[in-house]
Order: structure tokens, then C-alpha cells, then sequence
């Protein structure tokens, strides 16, 4: 009996083994990012990364929402978990042993990383973030959240979220305001609304910024199940996040 010859290579490789693609996706890795942000970091012409842009897109790899600031312009997004499952597939197409299992959330802290998170009215998205990663670093991060212009209350839908998905209790939590934030240093801080992102400050010691585009779930008309689908959202980034704020010993993350 003949044995057949290897299949090709898994779409993934495919895609990624182009150098353009993949310095696209290792840009996105980090945070999202317009396309002329990502013509300047690659040194490309607009025409080249919005073509391989397309086909990011079109292997469901990288997701592209328009931008409340400018709705004129997008954000690209890169789906870490599908790619995470993409990967996984790859190393098991080639042999069963070489199946990648996933990574513990994070190392053993070697230090105390401090992280703020920001939107505009600091009510929903920037406290769910600042919340879930208190929770899942188990404390081992120091974490604050701010507004450019800060709400009252937090929003009921996303205290509820927060309390029924994860357990969480910020019902006595108040916004903040950038401006109480005067003097501080951060290690991050990573925007989740792109209107706040166009107006957030320089901070001392030059932390290391961060967008995630991620829409104001209060501006949907679908109500309560929109503030779980993003607090959703932000919880995977946040997990996604922990390597990077604590490395394992053999590795160093930079954004």
C-alpha cells in the first residue's frame, strides 16, 4: 500500500509565513491600531497593508470596527484566541505530540506592575477592566481606572455584570477623573475608548500605551446583554494580558 504524500501547509502557516502578514499580525498583537498607524510602523504603502489586510480579515484572524472618534476611520483588531486555536491546529497537523496545550495564565510575579485603564466616563468599560484584572492577577497587580469625563455612577448594567458573570462586587466603586490622577506613574496604560485615546495625557516615567477599541456598550440599544458580551470581550483581553504584565522566566514580553 502507498501512503499518500503530506498535505500542504494548515491556512495559518500560509498566511503567517508572509513577511508583511506576519508583522502585521505581531503589530496587532499588542493592541489595535488604524491602518496608517500600521503603515508607519511597517514601512509599507497603504495599498500593500490594506491588501493584506483583506486577507487577515478573511480568514476571520483580524476583525476591524469603526472608530467613535472618527467614524471615518477603523480600528483593526487581532483575535488572539482564534489564533491561539490556529496555532494549536498547526503543531498537531504535523504530528499528534507537538499539540500545544494552553500556557498557564501567567509567571510567578517578579515585581508589582501597575496598569490604569481609561474611557470617557470611567462607568462601564475602563472599571470591568480594572476590576477583572484586580481578580484574575490575584492582587499582584496594581490597577486604576480614570475618565476624561467621568459619569456620577458607575452604570447598574455593568455592576450587575460584574457581580453575576464573575463575582465581583463594585457597587461602592465611584468614576474617576484623569485629573485625579496628577503626579502618578503607571507601567501601562491601555485606552478602551477611542474618543479618550485621542485626548489622554502624557504620564511621567513612560508607561507603555495600549488600545483596545472596544464600543460603549451603554450606546447599544440591546441593553444588559451588550454589557456582558463586552465585559466578555475585556475579560479575554485581560487574560491575554497577564503574560505580558508577568512573564514566565524564559520570557520577556514588550508591547
Amino acid at each position: 500500500m502507498e501512503l499518500s504524500g503530506p498535505a500542504g501547509p494548515p491556512p495559518f502557516v500560509r498566511l503567517a509565513a508572509h513577511e508583511v502578514r506576519w508583522r502585521l499580525l505581531s503589530a496587532l498583537a499588542h493592541g489595535d491600531l488604524r491602518v496608517r498607524e500600521l503603515v508607519a510602523l511597517l514601512g509599507e504603502p497603504q495599498n500593500l497593508v490594506s491588501y493584506h489586510l483583506r486577507l487577515l480579515r478573511s480568514a476571520g484572524l483580524v476583525t476591524a470596527c469603526r472608530s467613535s472618534f472618527d467614524g471615518r476611520d477603523s480600528y483593526y483588531h487581532l483575535d488572539l484566541e482564534r489564533c491561539a486555536d490556529a496555532l494549536a491546529a498547526t503543531g498537531a497537523a504535523l504530528h499528534p505530540a507537538l499539540r500545544l496545550f494552553p500556557a498557564e495564565a501567567a509567571g510567578t510575579p517578579a515585581g508589582t506592575p501597575s496598569v490604569l485603564f481609561l474611557c470617557t466616563g470611567n462607568s462601564a468599560r475602563s472599571p470591568v477592566a480594572e476590576a477583572l484584572l484586580r481578580h484574575r492577577s490575584g492582587g499582584h497587580a496594581e490597577v486604576t481606572s480614570a475618565g476624561s469625563h467621568p459619569k456620577a455612577h458607575l452604570h447598574p448594567h455593568a455592576v450587575r455584570v460584574l457581580r453575576l458573570r464573575y463575582d465581583i462586587d463594585v457597587a461602592d466603586q465611584r468614576p474617576r477623573g484623569l485629573d485625579t490622577l496628577t503626579g502618578r506613574r503607571f507601567d501601562y496604560v491601555i485606552s478602551l475608548c477611542d474618543k479618550v485615546r485621542e485626548v489622554c495625557p502624557d504620564f511621567g516615567g513612560h508607561p507603555r500605551r495600549l488600545h483596545w477599541s472596544i464600543p460603549d456598550p451603554a450606546a447599544d440599544q440591546d441593553g444588559y446583554p451588550a454589557f456582558d458580551r463586552t465585559a466578555a470581550e475585556i475579560d479575554t483581553r485581560v487574560r491575554h494580558l497577564q503574560p505580558v504584565l508577568f512573564p514566565t522566566p524564559h520570557q520577556e514580553v514588550r508591547p
